[in-house]
């Protein structure tokens, strides 16, 4: 007896709803020929990470912005077309975009 018949004895009024592979699924993050830029700065003796250039739609920035404070585990925001990010992680994040597809650029030191 496996797993289905299981569920069907247990929920003998259920009934399985078909999957259609062929419906589209949640839109990607668009690629763009140009480089994002990643570059470093100081804020009120802070570091901050400032991603800029990319020239999809704004949701798909936000998007990038919450996936990349999600798996960085740091604070961040988007503001003015720009992803800053709570600390100095450029490489990491460089890495990050290049395995989505994404070509980056790092700017300053």
């Amino acid at each position: 007896m496996d797993l289905s018949d299981q569920l069907k004895n247990l929920f003998p009024e259920h009934v399985e709803e078909k999957v259609d592979s062929s419906a589209p699924k949640e839109r990607d993050l668009w690629m763009q020929e140009d480089p994002i830029i990643c570059k470093y700065e100081k804020r009120k003796g802070k570091p901050i990470t400032i991603l800029e250039g990319y020239t999809g739609a704004t949701e798909d920035f936000k998007k990038l912005a919450k996936e990349l404070k999600t798996k960085l585990s740091v604070g961040g925001s988007y503001k003015n077309d720009q992803i800053i990010i709570q600390g100095d992680y450029r490489v990491k994040i460089m890495k990050i975009l290049q395995q989505k597809g994404f070509k980056v650029k790092r700017v300053g030191g």
